[in-house]
């Protein structure tokens, strides 16, 4: 019987298909009882997220656009209005142009660079404004980053400074949220065959690389972020704020491949 997430209710963003992080983690807090409302951005990813939602009991969607104010203060407005209240938010957006995550660092334009930062790290602070009045009991919001956000890692170029940016982000708003009992962490998942992972040059390679030298000899899986995060956003977690969790099969703790693979 389901009842680690009983009577908690939470907004889901960044679910882009079945194969999504954010997807694993929605039937993860769904499957132990927690209502859950959905957004998406444009017509195109309502149709692939609508019956995703329907799955697991959510009619509840929103068009959302985390770059207009607009959107956003529409989007809570409803959650006040269908709920009163939430307990969680998980955030998984995250967006830069593809043609710059395939060569050079440097050659990073100030158009993608602001635009990476504002969609990929600003909108976690943005929503977690407008979520917080809505968390009046306490609650718990989730984001994904990676460890291209502290080490170098092929082609994920400005993503890297984005996800370091949104790293320093989570331990600053749990400072700031931690007084109303909300709880801000990340979880960091290896190389995922998700749509976004695809867009980064040499997924592939990185993929099988990981699966091969990491210790568990394998990426993480949908099932494992999934149950992270109920974890996290459970009362099981209620200590726990400020950190970024790595769930990646223990391939951060090398310092160099396994020997077979040298």
């Amino acid at each position: 019987m389901p009842e680690l997430m009983n009577g908690k209710r939470g907004l889901v963003m960044g679910v882009a298909n079945d194969r999504s992080i954010a997807w694993g983690i929605a039937r993860a807090l769904a499957a132990e009882g927690a209502e859950l409302a959905f957004s998406y951005q444009g017509d195109a990813f309502g149709k692939r997220v609508a019956p995703l939602a329907a799955s697991v009991g959510s009619d509840f969607l929103m068009d959302v656009d985390v770059t207009s104010d607009d959107s956003m203060d529409a989007a809570f407005a409803r959650i006040g209005d269908r709920w009163g209240k939430m307990d969680f938010l998980v955030h998984a957006i995250a967006f830069s142009d593809k043609t710059e995550l395939a060569g050079r660092f440097i050659n990073t334009s100030r158009a993608n660079f602001q635009n990476s930062l504002t969609i990929s790290c600003y909108s976690l602070i943005d929503l977690s404004r407008r979520a917080a009045p809505l968390m009046a009991e306490g609650g718990t919001i989730l984001t994904l980053t990676y460890q291209g956000s502290n080490k170098v890692t092929p082609f994920y170029n400005v993503m890297g400074v984005a996800k370091a940016a949104l790293e320093s982000s989570v331990r600053y708003l749990a400072n700031d949220l931690g007084p109303q009992g909300i709880r801000v962490n990340a979880i960091s998942p290896g190389p995922m065959k998700t749509l976004a992972g695809a867009a980064i040059g040499g997924a592939r390679k990185t993929y099988r690389a990981t699966e091969a030298n990491a210790p568990l000899r394998a990426n993480a899986t949908l099932e494992a972020i999934g149950g992270t995060a109920v974890y996290l956003a459970s009362d099981m977690g209620a200590c726990t704020t400020g950190e970024i969790i790595t769930v990646d099969g223990g391939y951060h703790v090398l310092g160099m491949p396994q020997p077979e693979n040298l």
